[in-house]
């Protein structure tokens, strides 16, 4: 988080908030975003019909044949991301790939046709939101609690969420106007 601080401050300074014009310039907040996505799917498992026969990887695969994709399992595929549950923004230092569904290997908002129709708005929106709350607020657990007590564990459905809801202490940290 600390990596991420600096380099809001760096670009916008204490002095304001993040604006919209600010998201151009902040690429760690982009690799820690793609990095959150990668982890953290919304939607772990999609599905999509065969419209024709076909064969994938040796497989062959009848038309009209159901396939579920598992996002949850590609995005955490050790064969693609070292060390796959570890969060490492880093890991998209001078790497190409990007959250709109042209790279098979992270996927948040679907791809093809059937992508999110609003991926552009929650790209801005998540970005936003992180950078706004990481640089407006220093965050503290509660109780002496250490970053590796922290419960991890998701809910799996037809969305993913936290299985216990997390708790932290925001403090104040811009400069007031």
């Amino acid at each position: 988080m600390k990596k991420l601080q600096n380099e809001l401050e760096q670009v916008v300074g204490l002095e304001r908030m993040v604006k919209e014009s600010d998201l151009e310039n902040l690429k760690y907040l982009d690799m820690v975003v793609k990095e959150g996505m990668r982890l953290h799917c919304v939607v772990p498992v999609t599905q999509r019909e065969a419209m024709k026969d076909c064969v994938v990887d040796g497989f062959n695969i009848r038309k009209g044949t159901r396939i579920m994709i598992n996002h949850y399992a590609i995005q955490r595929d050790p064969n693609v991301w070292s060390e796959p549950e570890k969060f490492m923004p880093e890991r998209f230092i001078g790497s190409s790939v990007d959250v709109r569904g042209r790279d098979f290997q992270l996927l948040p908002f679907n791809f093809g046709r059937r992508s999110c129709p609003a991926i552009q708005l929650g790209i801005i929106v998540v970005r936003l939101v992180v950078a706004q709350l990481v640089h407006c607020f220093d965050w503290e657990l509660p109780n002496d609690m250490r970053p590796c007590d922290l419960d991890l564990e998701e809910h799996f459905g037809i969305v993913t969420s936290k299985e216990k809801y997390l708790m932290a202490i925001p403090t104040y940290r811009l400069n007031e106007q």
